[in-house]
Order: structure tokens, then C-alpha cells, then sequence
């Protein structure tokens, strides 16, 4: 009598790993609305703690270590918010665009896919700002003798001073590496697998200054929240902001435009759509 063996510990192919992020896809949209923003909350805020542990990682780095290096650094402990989404379990907008696959394969409607986007951008935006407005209750951000709020303030002005295809660009090669991230842990098969696939690509995106969405829904309005609250003994510590006057609510949302349009690009038809085309393009259509 054969020996029985157990599943296999080896890493998913591709595509085995295509056929799996269809499936997801597929399960995802048919989420009932409360569990799919709960989800979605969850994410934002998960993002939003990577992104404060990279901003005070940062702080004090400017001429102490090289920019590459600090980037670098900032880029590896930013992952704790993809390892938090795909582990813990939650529903990132970026990650989500590879719904696309389960689309392009027409086990899901554009409306359903569609409906899930928008529930999910609006639930990390919520969780998000929420952790921000957080982060200024707690006084977060004057923490390291205002160096915190310092880094915090020059991202926001550098995000919305960026020109719209700059941001658009950036916002298409962040989300091919976002999704690749997700793409391989797709295929992994333990904890540590997963966090492990996540590592380079995502302190990639981050030490190149690309565009993240979700990110940008934390640390714009971050930035935002300190320039209208933080007393007069944190300016004092930060000292003279370049271009703080073109700061505002009104240029954060406009600048979210391009980096989601570019988002939607780069997961979508770079990440999504070239891996449907070569592994599921000519598996039987869904009726």
C-alpha cells in the first residue's frame, strides 16, 4: 500500500497562484457590506500604523545617514502594514484591484467588482484617518523633540505639491509592486512565507518614494491635522516649513486622484491583467 503524503509545503506556482487570486477575487465581492467595510476599516488602519512606524523611523535621519539608507530602513518597517492586511486578514484597495482576474474570467459582474472597490477605498480612508487623528491625540507626533512631526509635515507638502502625471506614474509602479507582494504571498503556505514575500517588494515601493494610496490617506491628513492643531512649542522644535501654505484638504483630495487612477494601472492591468492573459485567458469562461 502507497505511502499517503501530506499537502505539499513548496510555494504555489504561478498558475496555481492565478487560479487561487481569481477565486479570492471572486469570494471578496460577494461580501456583505458591514464585513466588507469593517474589513476595509481595518485595512486603512493597519496601513496607517505602518506608515507612522515609518515616519518615526525617519525622524532625525536627514544628514545623519544616507537618503538611500534611511529609506531603505523606513521601507522595511512600513511592511508591517501589508504583513497586518494579509495575515491578519482585511481588504485593501490596492490589493483588491487584482479582482480584475475574476472579471476578466466572468465569475464576477463589473457592478459587483465596482461596488466592492468603492466600499473598500472609503472604508481605508476611514481607518486611515481615524488612526491619524489618533496619532494627534496621543501627541504621537511630538514625540523625538518634534522630529516626528517635522518628517510628517515635509511628506504631506511633498505629496500634494507633486504634478499630476509625476503622481500618476508613481502611483503605477507603486501598485505593481503592492501587488506583486500580494501575488506571491498568495502562494505561500505559512506565516512566515507570507511575510516574507511581502518584505521586498514593499520596502522597495517605499525606499523608491512611490505613490500608495492608502498610505497617502494617513499621512496627507496627518500632516494636515498637525498644521491646524499642534501647539506653538512644536513649531518651535520644527522650525520653518518650505511651501506649508499649499497644504489643505482641498489639494489632498485632489492629489489622491492620479495616485488611485495610477493604483488601479499598475494592480489592474500590469499585475492582474498580464497574469490572467498568460495563465487564464483560455481556461473555460464562467456562465
Amino acid at each position: 500500500m502507497p505511502e499517503s503524503r501530506g499537502p505539499s509545503i513548496d510555494a504555489l506556482v504561478p498558475a496555481e497562484i492565478a487560479r487561487k487570486a481569481e477565486a479570492v477575487g471572486a469570494q471578496k465581492v460577494r461580501l456583505d457590506f458591514w464585513s466588507l467595510l469593517v474589513l476595509a476599516i481595518l485595512a486603512g488602519a493597519f496601513i496607517a500604523f505602518g506608515a507612522m512606524f515609518a515616519t518615526t523611523v525617519l525622524a532625525g535621519t536627514s544628514g545623519v545617514m544616507p537618503f538611500g539608507v534611511a529609506r531603505m530602513l523606513a521601507g522595511f518597517v512600513f511592511c508591517l502594514g501589508l504583513v497586518l492586511v494579509v495575515v491578519g486578514g482585511a481588504e485593501l484597495f490596492t490589493g483588491n484591484t487584482l479582482m480584475v482576474m475574476a472579471l476578466a474570467s466572468g465569475k464576477v459582474r463589473l457592478g459587483e467588482m465596482l461596488r466592492a472597490w468603492v466600499i473598500v477605498y472609503v472604508g481605508n480612508f476611514i481607518g486611515a484617518v481615524g488612526v491619524a487623528v489618533l496619532v494627534i491625540a496621543a501627541g504621537q507626533y511630538r514625540f523625538g523633540e518634534g522630529s516626528v512631526a517635522k518628517v510628517a509635515l515635509d511628506i504631506a507638502v511633498s505629496k500634494v505639491n507633486l504634478p499630476f502625471s509625476e503622481s500618476l506614474a508613481l502611483g503605477i509602479l507603486c501598485n505593481v509592486l503592492v501587488c506583486l507582494a500580494v501575488w506571491l504571498s498568495l502562494g505561500a503556505h505559512s506565516t512566515t512565507d507570507k511575510v516574507m514575500a511581502i518584505i521586498f517588494p514593499i520596502s522597495a515601493f517605499v525606499a523608491a518614494g512611490f505613490e500608495h494610496s492608502v498610505a497617502n490617506m494617513y499621512l496627507v491628513p496627518l500632516g494636515l491635522l498637525i498644521k491646524e492643531t499642534a501647539p506653538a512649542s512644536v513649531w518651535t522644535q520644527v522650525g520653518e516649513i518650505a511651501r506649508l501654505d499649499t497644504l489643505s484638504w482641498g489639494a489632498f483630495a485632489w492629489s489622491l486622484v492620479p495616485v488611485t487612477i495610477g493604483n488601479i494601472i499598475g494592480g489592474s492591468v500590469l499585475v492582474g491583467g498580464v497574469y490572467w492573459f498568460v495563465y487564464l485567458r483560455n481556461a473555460p469562461r464562467a456562465q
